[in-house]
């Protein structure tokens, strides 16, 4: 009894300083964010600035964030290799980069934010403590917790997401407790800041009968193709922009520069940053042009591709939920219902985090959307195959079941289907012709 109290004392206290740590940060960068994105939205030309606010952020990071680039994935790496800390610079860099990126305009998430500032600050107490290699991963894990929760307010999808997105197949129950702590202080801490989250309106129920599932399954399928479109464009576009442009601060200005033609082009104001007036018009009666999700769904691969610093999950919510608003009048779903449902199972299926995004979609829409969620966002994420946005997430057991593997390959070694992408053999030379 005793060594279990005193693992839970230790648990509970690192978790807590984890947790308080990464709401102060979570609630600085809130109110950061919501102020760089009203003076955009009120000084809409700034926008204009976004390729030389790409060449100085491109500048910054390559020459004091080499390792930092890496943001998610580097986590990643940490938590199943081990190696060198986390850099505590990586807290106040990706904060500064993606503020940056959300003044001029740049179709980024925050997400990817608030889980590195709360991995790095997790890795800086794990060190501290003079934590082994196990409890290491387990503080990680817990700031990747903590650190969703304090930037969307939900303090148990916060908890899911820390111990379902590192390795997909299994759940790393042992960080159960440190996590949970981690998630619920960071929420608690971030709240006693006058920071609001957005709040949404409770979904009605709907019966699930099995002309719904039906077609909820044919939503399932949209999700994953545009997830499948979404996944593999923002992956092809950084390889073949490193390519074309080795020059980080270079990339950056090209990217910014598309990202203002595509602005000018298509009027897409209200698609630049967050965009979370959107979901606001998927969920209401007014509902968002019916190709809303694959515009904001372009300049977000466009930005996250050339590089730009922020996250995939809050232009995927938009991206989700109007697909889903635009769907719905086709699959005879209540539009609403179906916005809801498509902004929590896009980025569950890109992502591999299906019950995390099934708790929040509860904790943002209330009880009446478990069920649909849950249907959709499995679905989905079955559909999708073995992609990740998370290059260096590992496969513990394939989709389909079958054998543990044994080596955990990172996602980025993979074909879709689960099988090891192998190079691809060498032409044989040509024979010469007489």
């Amino acid at each position: 009894m005793r060594p279990r109290l005193l693992a839970l004392a230790r648990w509970a206290f690192l978790g807590s300083l984890i947790g308080l740590l990464t709401g102060c940060a979570g609630a600085l960068f809130l109110y950061l964010l919501e102020h760089a994105t009203a003076y955009r939205v009120a000084q809409p030309q700034i926008v204009w600035l976004l390729p030389l606010a790409g060449l100085v952020l491109g500048w910054a990071f390559q020459a004091f964030g080499q390792r930092v680039i890496a943001g998610n994935n580097l986590v990643l790496d940490t938590y199943h290799d081990g190696g060198p800390n986390l850099p505590l610079r990586m807290g106040p860099m990706v904060l500064l980069g993606t503020v940056w990126s959300h003044l001029f305009g740049a179709s980024v998430g925050r997400e990817g934010t608030g889980v590195q500032m709360g991995a790095s600050l997790a890795d800086s107490v794990a060190s501290w403590a003079k934590a082994d290699p196990r409890l290491r991963s387990q503080l990680i894990a817990a700031g990747l917790a903590a650190g969703l929760a304090s930037v969307f307010g939900t303090p148990l999808a916060g908890l899911v997401f820390g111990l379902e997105v590192a390795l997909l197949g299994e759940l790393d129950t042992a960080a159960l407790v440190p996590a949970l702590f981690a998630a619920l202080l960071a929420d608690w801490c971030t709240r006693a800041f006058p920071i609001h989250h957005i709040v949404f309106p409770q979904l009605d129920p709907i019966h699930l009968d099995p002309l719904t599932l039906l077609r909820l399954a044919a939503l399932a399928c949209a999700v994953a193709a545009t997830g499948w479109v979404f996944i593999e464009g923002v992956h092809a576009l950084k390889a073949r922009a490193a390519r074309w442009l080795p020059s980080l601060p270079l990339r950056l200005a090209a990217g910014g520069a598309l990202v203002v033609l595509l602005w000018q082009c298509f009027g897409a104001g209200d698609y630049l940053g967050l965009s979370t007036p959107l979901i606001s018009q998927a969920l209401g009666p007014a509902a968002p042009p019916a190709w809303a999700f694959a515009l904001k769904l372009l300049l977000t691969i466009v930005s996250l591709g050339f590089g730009f610093i922020g996250g995939e999950v809050t232009p995927l919510f938009v991206s989700g939920a109007c697909l889903g608003a635009a769907l719905a009048p086709w699959l005879g779903l209540p539009a609403p219902l179906a916005a809801g449902v498509g902004l929590a199972a896009l980025f569950g299926a890109c992502a591999n985090v299906p019950l995390a995004m099934t708790v929040m979609a509860v904790e943002l829409f209330g009880g009446s959307v478990l069920g649909p969620v849950a249907w959709v966002a499995v679905l989905a994420w079955l559909l999708l195959g073995h992609r990740s946005i998370y290059a260096s997430q590992r496969l513990r057991r394939a989709k389909h079941g079958g054998e543990d593997w044994a080596k955990r390959p990172r996602m980025a070694d993979l074909r879709g289907d689960g099988s090891e992408a192998l190079p691809a053999p060498k032409p044989s030379p040509r024979r010469r012709q007489r």
